[in-house]
């Protein structure tokens, strides 16, 4: 056996793989603890992302929330200030339209007294007409003269 070729390929393939197995053995184990420990790095980043991810969403959220929190205390402040509008409007209505009756009341009481006016003005006219034709159809020109010389002499009285 010893003078086999095939033997001592054998041996010397042992004694190969049992020289270059250690070298070749660490440089395996520490390329695999290079991987893992890249994994590990990588697992890490990736947790890392995860919280800052979910920190983010969790802001965001919260600011979603404050946002909407703002836009219904903006609307809510719309409506009260639309209300507050609208009862003011109201009442200028209501003041105005109580301006507009008490002037057409005014107009009304105004056309009134100058209607009654008008009618007396007419009625003395119409009176002194009458008188005037009364008195110059019915007295006679003595007694017209007397009348006339008894009103001139009162006229001083009178105008004071």
């Amino acid at each position: 056996m010893l003078s086999d070729p095939t033997f001592w390929v054998l041996v010397a393939f042992v004694i190969f793989v049992a020289l270059v197995w250690k070298p070749a053995g660490r440089m395996i184990a520490q390329m695999l603890d290079e991987r893992a420990e890249k994994i590990r790095s990588d697992l890490d980043k990736a947790a890392k992302l995860r919280e800052e991810a979910q920190a983010l969403l969790a802001e965001y959220q919260k600011k979603q929330r404050d946002a909407l929190k703002d836009a219904e205390a903006i609307i809510a402040a719309a409506r009260a200030e639309a209300e507050a509008l609208s009862k003011q409007a109201a009442a200028d209505l209501e003041t105005s339209l109580k301006r507009r009756e008490q002037l057409a009341l005014q107009r009304i009481a105004q056309a009134e007294a100058q209607a009654l006016t008008d009618v007396r003005a007419a009625a003395v006219d119409l009176a002194m007409q009458a008188t005037r034709k009364i008195l110059t159809e019915n007295l006679d020109a003595g007694r017209q003269d007397a009348l006339i010389d008894s009103a001139i002499k009162e006229l001083p009285a009178k105008l004071n």
